[in-house]
This record gives structure tokens, sequence and C-alpha cells, in this order.
């Protein structure tokens, strides 16, 4: 019987070690592969910042130097004595904040107005705002441009903000779901201590939705503040440039610039990565939230 004993005690600590083996393997691969994905992922952003402290006869050359041999740190100097980087700097903080805040608040009110109040053709208008995502961008992009040519926009900041001050369609969806999300008990407490409807949306309903608003602020700054198609279309004076496009004026035709550019690129990413990294909790809280719970 002691045998018999020894024996299965011994099969037993011998499938203990290969269930434990088995399952640091399966750790050990899964870490492996994010490693890999996070390498392939951040390489282009260390190629960014490599190439902008190169020298111009390290860029252009087969096989590639993966190492500047001297970091050369006035590339970042000669691009603020080039161009006038800071002008570019302000042009977009002013366009991507106004169209940050203009979208943000037209969003959540229209989505609010959907969700809650009643007014005849409510879902019509919605389904009606709802189909103009199926338009691509490029059939409106000559009627946009006629128009604000009649209206004196051109060379001005005005075609790139006025029409982020109304609600996106995506958004206003996006802010319509979160909105039917919240108990309709609390709208009805504040009616009986006589709030009106837009004390309910800005004291109530708006703090019950940051994760969502913070969400659709930081795809708002993303897109405003990578935009180049726009700024490229509607400015003309080298004053209004943002940086996007005044980058791209260090590419000319005859000669390219590409350690400038690289040096005005890895400083415009990044307030991107920054957001990013504040806003990640965020996101995950706007996508796995269901409702108040009470």
């Amino acid at each position: 019987m002691s045998t018999v004993a020894e024996g299965e005690r011994r099969v037993g600590v011998t499938l203990q070690r290969h269930m434990a083996l088995t399952h640091y393997s399966r750790r050990a691969l899964l870490y492996f592969t994010m490693i890999a994905g996070a390498l392939v992922l951040l390489f282009p952003l260390y190629w960014l910042v490599s190439t902008s402290l190169k020298a111009t006869d390290e860029i252009d050359v087969f096989p590639p130097i993966w190492v500047p041999s001297h970091l050369l740190w006035q590339n970042y100097v000669t691009l603020f004595e080039t161009v006038p980087f800071w002008t570019y700097l302000k042009n977009s903080l002013l366009v991507t904040l106004t169209s940050v805040v203009g979208t943000v608040f037209s969003s959540a009110l229209v989505g609010f107005s959907f969700a809650r109040l009643r007014f005849p053709g409510r879902n019509l208008l919605f389904i009606m705002a709802l189909s103009t995502t199926m338009i691509p961008g490029f059939v409106t992009l000559i009627p946009q441009f006629i128009m604000f040519k009649n209206f004196g926009w051109l060379d001005s900041f005005s075609p790139l903000i006025v029409p982020q001050l109304f609600a996106n369609p995506a958004y206003l969806f996006l802010m319509r779901q979160f909105f039917l999300t919240l108990p309709v008990d609390m709208e009805e407490a504040a009616k009986i201590d006589g709030c009106s409807y837009f004390r309910i949306f800005w004291n109530i309903a708006l703090p019950l939705v940051k994760p969502a608003l913070i969400a659709i602020a930081a795809f708002t700054f993303l897109y405003n503040w990578n935009d180049f198609l726009g700024p490229l279309i509607y400015l003309q004076s080298p004053e209004h440039f943002t940086l996007q496009l005044g980058l791209a004026q260090l590419q000319s035709q005859y000669q390219t610039h590409t350690e400038l550019i690289m040096a005005g690129s890895a400083l415009t990413v990044l307030p991107c990565i920054a957001l990013f990294f504040f806003c990640q909790r965020w996101f995950i809280q706007g996508i796995v939230i269901t409702g108040v719970k009470g």
C-alpha cells in the first residue's frame, strides 16, 4: 500500500510541475509577443527621433545608420532659426483647442437633446444626422470651399474652426447613447426642485458622462492637431500656417531638410503622446461604463 501511495504522490507532483511549466510557458510566450509588438510599434518613433539627431550625410545612406555617430541637438536649434515654429505652434493650438471646446460642447448638448427631450420628428432628425456620416468628406470639399470663399473666409481660421462648433454626427451618437444610460429618476427629481433642462444638462448629466467627454476631446484634438488637408486648402499666408503645413514648407522641389522635418515632427508628436498617457484610463472607463448604479 505504501508503494502505491508513493507512486500516486509522485504522479501528482509530476502533474503539478507539468501544469506549472505549461502555465509559465504560456505567460512567457504572451509577454514575449507583447514586448515584440510594442517594439514594432515603437520603432517608427525611435526612427523619428534618431533621424532628427543625425547629420545630413547619415540620413540617405544604405545600409541605414541606426544610431547617429554624434547626437546633433543643433538640428532643433536650426529648426527654430529656419521656420517661425512658435507662430505655427500658436496657430495650431488656437485651431485645435477652439475645435475641441466647440465639438465637445455641441455634441454633448445635441446628444442630450435627442436623449431626453420629446419633440415631433426627433427620431427622423436623429436618423438624418447619422446618415450624414455616410457621405465622404471629399464629396462636400468643393461646395464647402465655394461657400467659404463667398463668405470671405479664405486665408483665415474660420473654415477650420466654425464647422467644429456644430455637433459631429459620430460623437452625437456616442453622447446620446451615454445619456440614455443615465437614470430618469435623477432628471425627475431635478425637475421637482425647479431645475431647467439646461441646468439638468450642465450640473447633473455632464459630470456623469465625463469619460465620453474626455474621449471625444482626445479624438478631436488628435484630428485637428494632425490635420494637413484643411490648412493646405484654406490657409495661404505663412503667418497663418499650422504646424503640419509649416513643416511641409521644409520640403521643396530642389531640397528637402529631412533632419529639420524630423525634428519638428518629434516636437509635434509630444502633445499627442502626453494626451494618450493622460486619457488612456478614461478611454477604458468610457468603454466599460454602462450606467449609474444606485
